[in-house]
C-alpha cells in the first residue's frame, strides 16, 4: 500500500508529455536548425490550427461520438465565406455568419441523427461530410481554391496578425483551449458531456436530456471547426477545398488519441489536445526538417495512431455500452 502510494499512477497526458521532451532532445541533437527560436515559433504556429479541431473533435469525443465530418463542415463553410468576401457589395459579417449558419447547420444534423434517428455517429458523419462536400462542388463553390480579398482585414488578422508579438493563430488556439477547458470543468454542460460519454442510459436517468446534449455537442465542434477553418484562410490568404480530401482528419484523431481523449467516452480534457498537439507537432516539425516525404510520415503517422488506439483499448475496453458511440 505504502508502495503504491509513493509511485502514484502517471496520467496518460504526463507520459505523453515526457516523450515529447525526449523526442525534442533527440531532433535537437540529430536535426540542424531544430533547436532554433524561429523554428520553434513556427511549430506552434503551424500546429495552431490542427489544435483547434483537435479541441472541437475532443467535445464530440468526450461525449462517446465521432465527427469525421468536421474537416468538410469546416472547409465548405469557410470556403463559402471567403468567395462570398470576393463579392464587394458583401460585408465580411454577413460572409462570415452564411459560413456560421453552415456549419452549425451540419452540427445539428449531425446531433439530429445521430440522438433521434439512432444512428452509428461513425456512418452519420461519414456520409454527411461526403454530402456537404458534394454538394457544395456542385452547387455553390465556384473553383478549387477561394481567395481571401486584401480589403477584408479580419480573416487575414487571424492568420497572420499578432497580439503583444504572438501570432494570432497561437492565441486563437489558447484562447479556445481555454474556454474548452473552463467549460468542461467548471459548467454544468462540460459534467453533462462527461456523464453523457461514461455511461448515455445512467445520464438520462439522473435527468440529463443526452438527445439535446448530443445536438448541442456537435454544434459546439463544427463551430470550433469553422474558427480553425478561418485561422487557416487567413494565413495563407485563401482557402484550398482540397485539403477535405487530405488526412487532416485523421491528424486531428492523432491528436486527439494520442493526448488521452478516451474514444470509450468520458476522459479527457483540454490538457490531454494540449500534450497530444505537442507531441504531434514537434513529430512532424522533425519529419519535415528530415525531409520526409509525405508518404513516409503517413507510415510513422498510422503507427503512432494505431499505437494510441492499442493503448486507448488497453487502458479503457469497451463494453456493450460504450461500443454504440453516439446512440
Amino acid at each position: 500500500m505504502a508502495r503504491a502510494a509513493l509511485a502514484p499512477r502517471l496520467s496518460q497526458e504526463t507520459i505523453v508529455l515526457g516523450v515529447t521532451a525526449v523526442l525534442a532532445l533527440v531532433f535537437s541533437a540529430t536535426v540542424s536548425g531544430f533547436l532554433t527560436a524561429d523554428n520553434l515559433l513556427t511549430l506552434v504556429r503551424n500546429v495552431s490550427t490542427l489544435g483547434i479541431l483537435g479541441t472541437a473533435m475532443a467535445i464530440v469525443v468526450i461525449g462517446g461520438g465521432m465527427d469525421l465530418s468536421l474537416v468538410a463542415t469546416m472547409g465548405v463553410a469557410t470556403a463559402l465565406s471567403v468567395q462570398l468576401m470576393g463579392n464587394p457589395e458583401m460585408p465580411t459579417a454577413a460572409a462570415l455568419a452564411i459560413g456560421l449558419a453552415i456549419a452549425l447547420s451540419m452540427g445539428l444534423v449531425n446531433g439530429y441523427v445521430i440522438a433521434f434517428v439512432e444512428v452509428p455517429a461513425l456512418f452519420t458523419t461519414l456520409a454527411s461530410g461526403l454530402f456537404l462536400y458534394g454538394l457544395a462542388r456542385t452547387a455553390w463553390l465556384a473553383g478549387v481554391i477561394a481567395e481571401v480579398p486584401p480589403d477584408r482585414e479580419l480573416v487575414r488578422a487571424l492568420g497572420q496578425g499578432a497580439v503583444a508579438g504572438v501570432p494570432t493563430p497561437i492565441v486563437v488556439f489558447l484562447v479556445v483551449l481555454a474556454a474548452v477547458h473552463f467549460m468542461l470543468e467548471r459548467t454544468s454542460l462540460g459534467r453533462f458531456i462527461y456523464a453523457h460519454g461514461d455511461n448515455r442510459e445512467a445520464a438520462a436517468l439522473t435527468g440529463i436530456a443526452v438527445r439535446p446534449l448530443t445536438a448541442i455537442e456537435y454544434s459546439i465542434c463544427a463551430l470550433l471547426g469553422y474558427v480553425a477553418g478561418l485561422v487557416m484562410a487567413g494565413a495563407v490568404n485563401g482557402f484550398n477545398t482540397q485539403i477535405i480530401d487530405s488526412t487532416l482528419i485523421y491528424d486531428v484523431l492523432l491528436v486527439v488519441v494520442v493526448g488521452g481523449v478516451s474514444l470509450v467516452g468520458g476522459r479527457g480534457g483540454a490538457p490531454s489536445v494540449l500534450a497530444g498537439i505537442l507531441l504531434i507537432g514537434v513529430m512532424l516539425n522533425g519529419m519535415t526538417l528530415l525531409d520526409l516525404n509525405v508518404y513516409q510520415q503517413n507510415i510513422v503517422k498510422g503507427f503512432v495512431l494505431l499505437a494510441a488506439l492499442v493503448l486507448d483499448n488497453r487502458l479503457h475496453p469497451r463494453d456493450e455500452e460504450t461500443v454504440r458511440q453516439g446512440d
